[in-house]
């Protein structure tokens, strides 16, 4: 089993969408940064643990948990014209985007960037980095259980 942080726009799907649904599988569209996507394609397996994240909005952190419930999924949206994330190069043939679908797990604390940075044992998480804009970011064993740990 792998641990992943996962980053949402909470108006675009926040920890509330997945709690009002906990039996759905929610696809996770629009990632268009390669390294996540070849997370999602190459690494995630279904039963994944996930740290749920709110990202741009008024306090970013995490709300919840999550597990992979699929993998091996094509990102529907990069085909709509329509959408925000359409990619006019990929074709259903040849997509470029591929994605996984999570379920929820249960709500959390909430922890900021601010509390997570003040755990010992999380300052290498990827997510605290500098810099780091993905989406999706592995989070090692270690992190996991000192997580768990604070979030009770």
């Amino acid at each position: 089993m792998a641990y992943w942080l996962m980053k949402s726009e909470p108006d675009e799907l926040g920890i509330a969408d997945l709690a009002a649904a906990p039996e759905q599988a929610f696809v996770w569209t629009g990632v268009r940064n390669y390294q996540a996507r070849n997370f999602m394609r190459d690494a995630m397996r279904v039963g994944d643990l996930v740290l749920f994240w709110h990202s741009s909005c008024a306090e970013p952190g995490v709300y919840g948990l999550a597990e992979v419930a699929e993998t091996c999924l094509v990102d529907p949206t990069q085909f709509d014209p329509e959408s925000p994330y359409y990619d006019p190069k990929s074709t259903p043939e040849a997509p470029r985007w591929q994605s996984v679908a999570i379920r929820y797990a249960k709500r959390t604390a909430f922890l900021s960037p601010a509390r997570l940075r003040e755990v010992p044992g999380l300052e290498a998480m990827t997510v605290l980095k500098r810099g780091n804009r993905l989406s999706i970011t592995p989070v090692t064993d270690d992190e996991w259980t000192i997580l768990m740990e604070v979030l009770g």
